[in-house]
């Protein structure tokens, strides 16, 4: 009999990396894969990143007259419980880097984190609620988040040099 193949291998190593997060004294779980992420893409240090980005949060919250800044008013700036798209946007298009989209309305997923499916360099890569880094394919998070090369990529974020 012929069986398929239900899932590819994501071929991705896993480099654990919290990003400097422990190190910056931060303890327990959180909701942070932005801020790791961009602390590991880019050098620079949790804290700072943290920081950075809480007040992002922030002035998205009090100025933007978006309905989802309207629907926010009660809720904690920090980036430990998330930081939402349009923050994360403008906070890494600051720091130059560049979106690419690889999923688009209709078209289903074509791009999946994969070694073979993704660009060599340092990636920022967007998935389903989670954000996470890909240096030259290998995979740097603090768990296996490819599900098996199953896992669709929305896009993901390079240096624009």
């Amino acid at each position: 009999m012929f069986f398929k193949r239900l899932f590819s291998s994501s071929n991705l190593p896993l480099q654990i990396n919290d990003g400097g997060r422990a190190a910056a004294g931060y303890k327990g779980k959180a909701g942070d894969c932005v801020v790791r992420s961009i602390a590991i893409a880019t050098g620079i240090a949790y804290a700072e990143v943290y920081e950075d980005l809480y007040k992002e949060n922030e002035e998205f919250r009090n100025t933007s007259r978006t309905k989802l800044a309207r629907s926010l008013q009660q809720k904690n700036d920090s980036p430990r419980s998330g930081t939402h798209r349009v923050v994360l946007k403008k906070y890494l298009q600051k720091l130059g880097w560049k979106w690419t989209p690889t999923m688009f309305i209709g078209q289903g997923c074509k791009v999946h984190l994969k070694k073979d499916e993704l660009p060599s360099g340092t990636l920022i890569v967007s998935c389903s609620k989670h954000v996470t880094v890909v240096k030259n394919g290998v995979l740097h998070d603090t768990y296996d988040c490819s599900r098996n090369g199953t896992r669709c990529v929305y896009g993901y974020w390079t240096r624009d040099y």
